[in-house]
């Protein structure tokens, strides 16, 4: 199923001439590529014995061409119960810049040679947990030789990828389509955000076609949304709370006057341990600017003092202010759903103690009760589970490494398997799959042509 159109292989920038030496890819297949170079100027023909091919009634001594073999490899994945597919485009870009052999220091690119099929980036792969029923996403044919050092690039970028959009998708379902920011560039090496952003896009993108949603994809680099043209948002981060002495209502005073109005202003308020009163301190000072400027019609002015969200990211070793006389206290460490839930109250009450006229009251209430609760720190999709199920009133989820997890543990290992599962002897496609595999099909596979270079 077609999310959107395939990503032209220029835009993905890998290093194709490391890749096509092979310097990413495991030695054995480097190893296996100088071999099958080897057999082909000595002209090797097979000098073995197949018992495959003497079950398929033929030859089992037939003097086949080895380095001259075609073979169809599959390409799919083991997640219960499916995978979210992203990176088939980068994988096509591989193939078609990469397929080939060197003549010295000239590259023979014989993509073209090559029949390829593949799903669409935001394919949803069902598994239901019989390794000999797989849901292949991409099929290969041609001669091994010249794609054999492309496995372990192949597999990497769809098994990254897939995994974080799987990861995207399973925690959009967890958040009930809220909003879940992506968060996990600190944890990661910066040249990989390009790839992560856009596998976090096709996962918000998959979840809001089968749910259909409006869920938009909110990233936090511009490198994240070099693939599908998004914009990056974020407001201010704990260390600039510090450089202004601890005051947060002074720094987002200063954010909103500075900042375009665009950019969403979202107070971090868990700086002193004091969620409630920092909220509510920021919400003061941005409402009285926002009246101010409304009374002397300022419409422009105005705009940048609406608040539109505040985020509690309390350690997970402390327990917030509010929430230290509890007798249950001990529970509550870090964000909480007690906490969001004093929170919220904290933000619609603001208003109350403002000493507003009349004619402002139900506007200052207003704007309180649209004031957003973003809720960060150590996310992933249980914790994101446990908080919906209590109805705690979060607006939007951050979530940083959970999403890069890769674990058996708690099912979100989304590793990818390639496989030879048939050879072509004698104009003949024949089955010839190691033990416990086989060839499968899958009516979604799309034909893809390869352009000759």
């Amino acid at each position: 199923m077609a999310v959107w159109n395939r990503i032209d292989p220029s835009r993905w920038q890998l290093d194709w001439e490391g890749i096509r030496r092979g310097e990413y890819s495991d030695r054995y297949f480097y190893n296996g590529v100088r071999i099958l170079e080897q057999l082909a100027r000595e002209d090797y023909r097979f000098a073995g014995y197949s018992t495959r091919l003497e079950q398929q009634g033929l030859n089992p001594r037939l003097p086949v061409p080895i380095s001259e073999m075609l073979v169809e490899m599959q390409f799919f994945s083991r997640r219960a119960p499916f995978t979210v597919v992203a990176g088939t485009d980068a994988a096509l870009a591989i193939l078609q810049q990469a397929t080939g052999y060197w003549e010295g220091d000239r590259f023979v690119n014989t993509a073209h040679l090559l029949e390829v099929e593949a799903v669409h980036d935001g394919y949803r792969a069902p598994y239901a947990g019989n390794a000999l029923e797989v849901t292949p996403i991409l099929k290969v044919r041609g001669r091994y030789r010249d794609f054999a050092l492309l496995e372990t690039p192949l597999l990497g970028v769809l098994t990254r990828m897939s995994r974080i959009a799987t990861n995207v998708y399973r925690m959009l379902e967890a958040a009930r389509g809220k909003p879940v920011l992506f968060f996990p560039a600190r944890f990661d090496l910066p040249h990989t955000q390009r790839y992560d952003g856009y596998a976090y896009y096709v996962g918000v993108q998959r979840y809001n076609l089968d749910y259909n949603a409006q869920t938009p994809a909110i990233v936090s680099t511009p490198e994240q949304t070099r693939l599908w043209d998004g914009v990056a948002g974020g407001t201010t981060a704990h260390a600039m709370i510090a450089t202004f002495l601890g005051d947060v209502v002074e720094l987002m005073l200063q954010f909103a006057r500075i900042m375009p109005p665009e950019l969403r202003r979202v107070a971090l308020v868990d700086f002193d341990n004091d969620c409630i009163g920092a909220a509510r301190a920021v919400a003061k000072a941005f409402f009285e600017r926002y009246r101010s400027a409304l009374e002397r019609g300022d419409i422009d002015t105005a705009q940048r003092y609406i608040l539109h969200g505040v985020r509690p990211d309390t350690s997970a070793n402390l327990i917030d202010r509010s929430l230290q006389d509890e007798p249950d206290a001990a529970q509550w460490y870090g964000v909480n759903p007690r906490l969001i839930f004093k929170l919220r109250e904290g933000l619609d009450t603001a208003w109350q103690e403002w000493g507003l006229p009349p004619e402002w009251r139900e506007r200052a209430q207003q704007y309180c009760r649209a004031i957003q609760i973003v809720a960060t720190g150590g996310f992933n999709e249980q914790r994101i589970r446990t908080f919906e199920e209590a109805g705690a009133p979060v607006d939007v989820y951050g979530v940083g490494s959970a999403f890069l997890s890769n674990s058996t543990t708690d099912g979100t290992n989304t590793d990818f398997t390639a496989d030879v599962v048939r050879v072509c002897v004698d104009g003949r496609w024949i089955p010839l799959a190691k033990a416990g595999r086989e060839p499968r099909e899958n009516p979604d596979l799309e034909r893809i042509p390869m352009q000759r270079v």
